[in-house]
């Protein structure tokens, strides 16, 4: 069979599940290759992983096949593909590993599908073999191994594979123990990212995140915090989060929810926190305002 594949998405990220479905296809003998549309095929796997993605509209007589988040919540691969070791040829990968250890997440957040997706309980379900064999880099897929029973025997086997791991989903910062950051502190990491969504979890976030940085020596250059905005807070409340953050010394990085239709204010909150210079020169939001919409508004402070 000459099997096409179309990662709908294309955002500079490679799609775990068409790599899956390439080793199996090869596995098995077939032609795979990305979509071409002057090729013939005799089946066409589309994957998205956004709701927002716009669809591509495919005129070939075969089998065509959607999968995805971006399709159907709850399509999922074939066990037999699911569990196979991924085709990195299919993004011309030779460094990088990507892969889950864990599914699923008891939080439950209105303005995330994954409980509804994959459960509300972290299992793991794969192992770190099934798509790791040496690679430097470790990309972890996982929406919530923090909060797996079994997470501190996942992190010291991360550890052992002196791989530079990255957390791509973030660690719950609320279910921290002085236990799991100790294992924490043996991985390679360039930087590690949490979230701080609610802003009524400001105790315990500062708590845990203070805990965090004694026991890690960690701080501004490999911290950065993801702070929601525009969702189910004042936009005082997200600018209040945002200076506790930075006052910390760790990088705050703000996530507009529904970018498009939100309030300029938001957006420029995006830019004042997330270009690193204007909130560390300009201590206050409204000194950045002033700055952006007045050209001869003299700066205020320096980069320090």
């Amino acid at each position: 069979m000459k099997i096409g594949l179309i990662d709908v998405d294309s955002h500079n990220f490679p799609n775990l599940a068409l790599m899956k479905i390439s080793a199996y296809h090869k596995l098995n003998g077939d032609d795979v290759s990305m979509y071409m549309p002057l090729f013939d095929y005799d089946k066409i796997y589309m994957s998205k992983v956004f709701t927002f993605t716009k669809d591509i509209k495919i005129k070939h007589d075969c089998i065509i096949e959607k999968g995805g988040t971006g399709y159907d919540l709850q399509k999922k691969l074939p066990e037999e593909i699911d569990n196979i070791y991924p085709d990195y040829t299919l993004y011309d990968i030779t460094d990088t590993a990507y892969g889950y250890l864990t599914r699923g997440c008891p939080r439950g957040c209105n303005f995330c599908i994954v409980s509804e997706k994959e459960g509300n309980k972290t299992k793991q379900l794969y192992k770190l073999s099934q798509f790791w064999n040496g690679q430097k880099n470790i990309k972890l897929l996982d929406p919530n191994i923090t909060a797996s029973i079994n997470c501190i025997e996942l992190f010291n086997e991360l550890a052992e594979t002196k791989a530079y791991i990255d957390f791509t989903q973030g660690l719950d910062l609320r279910l921290l123990t002085e236990n799991k950051v100790e294992a924490i502190k043996k991985i390679k990491l360039k930087r590690i990212h949490f979230a701080w969504d609610k802003f009524e979890d400001e105790k315990i976030i500062t708590e845990k995140l203070k805990m965090f940085m004694d026991i890690t020596g960690y701080y501004r250059t490999k911290i950065t915090v993801y702070v929601l905005t525009n969702f189910n807070t004042t936009f005082e409340q997200d600018l209040h989060r945002v200076y506790i953050l930075r006052d910390m010394n760790v990088i705050p990085y703000v996530m507009v929810y529904e970018k498009d239709n939100a309030d300029q204010k938001y957006k420029d909150l995006q830019v004042y926190t997330n270009s690193h210079y204007y909130i560390r020169a300009a201590k206050d939001f409204d000194d950045f305002i002033l700055w952006k919409n007045d050209k001869n508004y003299k700066k205020a402070g320096k980069l320090f």
